[in-house]
């Protein structure tokens, strides 16, 4: 497949071209015309592409990719590495942000909240149809210390609970850095509200306003939408597709 029609394909699914992102959706850098074997991952980071070099992938395809606003626009350092590795191997790199998020089946929130347990049934924002922050509910209604161990058990990871001990089961979602969202989770009244980060001031926000936050890990929040394009694109495209996870403890 042509490394421009493979990125055609992206964008007319994942609809990247109706968000206004912090970085470029899409093919970011260029390498061979021909794609067949790619790697999918979270991060563009060196351990990512070091793999992906020794799976001689033709592209990588990653939730978090590079060219973010507000960062130096110059190519020195850690940046100039990470470019030179793919240009010298000629890799096409291509990154989607909020469209991997919100996609209704491929996205971080869809994926997380399929292993959770929990049916997506609204944007958070309800005046906004690309909400980044989502609302769904439990079959059945689970203590918040229930509901920490089956993130745990999800996840291998064990989240940061902050409890007001009721109990769960209308919650609120947004994957890696949507702990800003928690207040208007609560305004909504939703029993609980997951994401990847946590920030000093959000401690308080849960506690005053009475909702139970689970702080659950960017990178493990952010697994699976990455993971499941690339399934995606193996079954409806006929590409050699490799998942690679770089543990990231954050």
């Amino acid at each position: 497949m042509k490394n421009t029609r493979l990125e055609n394909i992206l964008n007319q699914h994942l609809e990247s071209f109706k968000f206004k992102d912090y970085c470029p959706n899409g093919l970011q850098v260029e390498g061979r015309a021909e794609v067949k074997r790619v790697v999918t991952g979270v991060t563009a980071c060196q351990a990512l592409i070091d793999q992906a070099i020794e799976h001689k992938a033709d592209a990588i395809l990653v939730h978090h990719g590079f060219f973010w606003k507000n960062e130096a626009a110059v190519v020195t350092g850690m940046k100039r590495r990470r470019l030179q590795a793919l240009l010298n191997h000629d890799i096409n790199l291509y990154g989607y942000h909020l469209p991997l998020d919100v996609h209704p089946e491929l996205g971080n929130n869809a994926q997380l909240a399929k292993r959770l347990g929990i049916t997506l049934k609204r944007g958070l924002e309800a005046w906004d149809p690309r909400s980044v922050a989502m609302v769904g509910k439990l079959e059945e209604p689970l203590s918040g210390e229930e509901f920490a161990k089956r993130i745990e058990q999800v996840l291998q990871r064990k989240p940061l609970h902050i409890a007001n001990g009721h109990s769960i089961q209308k919650v609120g979602i947004c994957t890696g850095g949507g702990q800003s969202y928690l207040g208007l989770a609560a305004e909504q009244g939703l029993d609980a509200f997951i994401s990847g980060e946590i920030s000093e001031n959000t401690v308080h926000t849960a506690r005053e306003m009475g909702i139970d936050y689970f702080a659950a890990g960017h990178h493990a929040t952010e697994r699976y939408g990455a993971q499941a394009l690339g399934e995606w694109l193996a079954e409806t495209h006929d590409l050699d597709v490799t998942f690679i996870d770089v543990d990231n403890p954050v």
